[in-house]
């Protein structure tokens, strides 16, 4: 009998092979008393386990391939500190002497309070942070029961073998990362985990949070995963395996089609000269932009630079992270967002504590603002690294002009510092403002008199106008892209910029998705930053498009309130011919 589940899309096309199910081993911990005299003994084991799975990561840390995602060593040194945290290492051992229980027990125990302390923090992102807790956990578990990797040898996997786990591990993932497996499904994770950020960048098809996968699924059964549609099915009948292996080709001939436009211009049928560019985390990222065909990076997200270490980056160690990336583009546009930290993102050496909300916090320009010896060391880095290349400064959840004015000052004041110093930098240096928040969509015509460009951040200005967060099961549904306020704030933002003659982009997910091209076309977008891999999938929208035929449907679904109707118009503008 066939199954069919339904999770979140994490990654493109169609996968279809036999599963593989990953095993953990706290499912199964067990309680013993152990005697007071034992009690030494149970403590060394425990510590024992804690340094060896220390090893485990910071080995599997230095053998992160060339061609790894970027996120991943932040990922790996987030788990290695963890290791170093009191919590997770300190009271289980408090735990085996009050309790004279056995290691696996104390540790399951402080894991479970650990949890829930997770589960009450209201903020989404924050909250998934759990799933960090519990795979650092299920490692110290093997190592506590001497059982070797339930991984399979990496030489051993075939192209169509489907992981089926409950939840994957950045370690887990640099196990994978140069093996052959066809897709990958979880019974957890949100749509901002890491598991889910690891799956988009390693660009296969994967669904997540699927609840009871692993329970459902055997070791080797036939299994369907659609990376599009958040589908899995379990034990396809044969007129379903053949339609998704006849969807299956249809896509891998379309992925091989798109590679041949890399090296095209990128306009639109009329002959309108469109601008794609790449977003990348770190300066390793370059390889891929130069891969995708990109006309430059729209978004440096330098608060990775910050994340997975123990000390804030000086000023020379930004210096030279710009700088790489500046002269490998050779003239290409870099634009680097300021340390967008706080809310989901708070490093070690932050100090600010956790807010009740941090997403309404101390977050993104607010705490530059608030630190502003970080901040202008950051603002220093860039404008010595504009001498190598064209940087372009962005700041982040700007909110009104008096932040504005204030962030400007800070790089005056920088520049200043410099000049002084006689350090090389280009003599000017373009700034602009990010519009993510609702405020800054409605004012932003007292930010164009005062900036170079804007970008539209639509991941958070969706959230925040909708006040619906995504990665809540119980709302997501509701996290719609093209909602009528959405789209007003969206097209108000664009045609302000463009009245202004100001350079407007939008870098949220938004840009890369090849169904919202024409749309945002039509309602007066040049510039689209994305992930590297969604590049040439937009671009194909942008070359079948005549803004003659799309600005019309576009100023509809602008003007019309009706959702139904808005989605009625979309799916005509997506109908539209594109010879």
């Amino acid at each position: 009998m066939s199954i069919i589940l339904h999770g979140v899309p994490i990654g493109g096309g169609i996968a279809i092979g036999r599963a593989h199910l990953v095993l953990h081993s706290m499912e199964d911990v067990v309680h013993y008393s152990i005697d007071e005299e034992d009690v030494p003994a149970e403590v060394a084991r425990f510590d024992e386990a804690i340094r060896a799975t220390r090893k485990e990561l910071e080995m599997l840390w230095g053998s992160i391939p060339e061609n790894a995602p970027a996120e991943l060593g932040a990922f790996l040194s987030l788990h290695i500190m963890l290791l170093s945290d009191i919590t997770l290492t300190r009271e289980p051992r408090d735990i085996i002497a009050s309790q004279r229980c056995n290691a696996e027990w104390a540790l399951k125990t402080q894991c479970d309070a650990l949890v829930a302390q997770f589960d009450a923090i209201e903020e989404t992102y924050l909250r998934e942070r759990k799933h960090d807790i519990l795979q650092v956990v299920e490692r110290v578990f093997k190592n506590l029961d001497g059982s070797a990797s339930d991984l399979p040898p990496v030489t051993s996997l075939l192209e169509d073998v489907i992981l089926v786990a409950h939840d994957l591990s950045p370690a887990d993932m640099v196990y994978f990362k140069d093996s052959n497996f066809a897709a990958f499904v979880t019974d957890v994770g949100g749509a901002t985990s890491h598991t889910a950020i690891l799956g988009r960048s390693l660009d296969m098809p994967s669904v997540i949070a699927l609840h009871h996968a692993r329970e459902l699924m055997r070791q080797d059964e036939m299994v369907i995963v659609d990376g599009q549609q958040g589908v899995v099915i379990i034990n396809p009948e044969e007129t379903v395996l053949s339609e998704y292996r006849r969807r299956q080709r249809a896509w891998r001939d379309a992925r091989r089609k798109l590679s041949s436009l890399r090296k095209g211009v990128a306009k639109t049928r009329d002959g309108t000269p469109i601008e794609l560019v790449a977003n990348i985390e770190l300066p390793k990222d370059v390889e891929d932009v130069k891969r995708s065909g990109a006309m430059g990076v729209g978004l440096f997200r330098s608060e990775f630079l910050f994340l997975g270490r123990d000390t804030l980056p000086s000023e020379d160690e930004q210096f030279e992270a710009y700088r790489t990336v500046a002269e490998a583009l050779k003239g290409q546009p870099v634009t680097v967002r300021t340390m967008d930290l706080g809310a989901d993102k708070n490093p070690k050496w932050l100090n600010h504590g956790v807010a009740d909300n941090p997403a309404l916090g101390l977050t993104g320009i607010r705490l530059c603002l608030a630190e502003p010896l970080m901040f202008r060391a950051q603002l220093r880095a860039l404008l010595r690294a504009s001498a190598y290349g064209q940087i372009r400064i962005l700041f982040p959840m700007v909110n009104c002009l008096p932040e504005l004015r204030q962030s400007l000052a800070q790089l005056a004041l920088a520049r200043e510092e410099l000049a002084a110093e006689n350090v090389p930098m280009a003599p000017k240096v373009e700034v602009g403002a990010m519009i993510e928040i609702p405020s800054a969509a409605l004012v932003v015509g007292s930010f164009v008199r005062h900036v170079d460009f804007l970008s539209i951040g639509t991941n958070d200005l969706i959230q925040y106008t909708l006040a619906i967060d995504r990665n809540d099961d119980a709302v997501s549904h509701l996290y719609d892209p093209v909602h009528p306020a959405v789209l007003k704030l969206i097209g108000h933002t664009i045609k302000t910029a463009n009245k202004a003659n100001i350079p407007v982009s939008v870098c949220g997910e938004m840009a890369g998705d090849p169904k919202l091209t024409r749309m945002l076309l039509g309602i007066g977008l040049r510039r689209f930053s994305m992930h590297p891999a969604n590049i040439l999938a937009v671009k194909q929208q942008v070359l079948a498009t005549h803004l003659d035929e799309a600005s019309p449907l576009a100023a509809r679904m602008l003007r019309t309130e009706d959702p139904d109707r808005i989605a009625d118009l979309l799916n005509q503008l997506n109908a539209l011919p594109g010879t």
